[in-house]
């Protein structure tokens, strides 16, 4: 139970960080936020991004092993890093219509999806 919650928190996280990250490079799209100035665009990042440790920092301490969870440090890590990967594709693909995916974006995320596989080997 515990690894289903870590994943859904660390999907929760990274969910509002890539909205923290990229988001405001939709949002200058809309009139009143187009007029502010990069520190202002800052902060409102910084605020979403405190969401997203919200999230994160509990996914960490229910699924580090060294505190009853079902991970290690590293698989903590490579599970977070693909959840990222799957995560911006996703917000890539419904907010950036402009932006394509090719083939050697793909194999790289098989590379990805491969590190995984080779991290949890025992």
């Amino acid at each position: 139970m515990k690894s289903f919650i870590t994943i859904g928190l660390l999907i929760l996280s990274n969910a509002f960080m890539t909205m923290a990250w990229y988001g405001h490079l939709k949002f200058k799209e809309l009139g009143w936020f187009s007029k502010l100035g990069l520190f202002s665009v800052i902060l409102i990042s910084w605020g979403i991004a405190l969401f997203e440790y919200c999230f994160q920092v509990p996914a960490n301490r229910i699924g580090f092993k060294e505190n009853g969870g079902p991970f290690s440090l590293v698989e903590l890590k490579v599970i977070q890093e693909v959840i990222t990967l799957v995560i911006f594709t996703v917000f890539t693909l419904v907010f950036f219509k402009t932006e394509t995916f090719r083939w050697n974006h793909l194999v790289g995320f098989v590379f990805l999806v491969l590190a995984v596989y080779f991290i949890f080997r025992k």
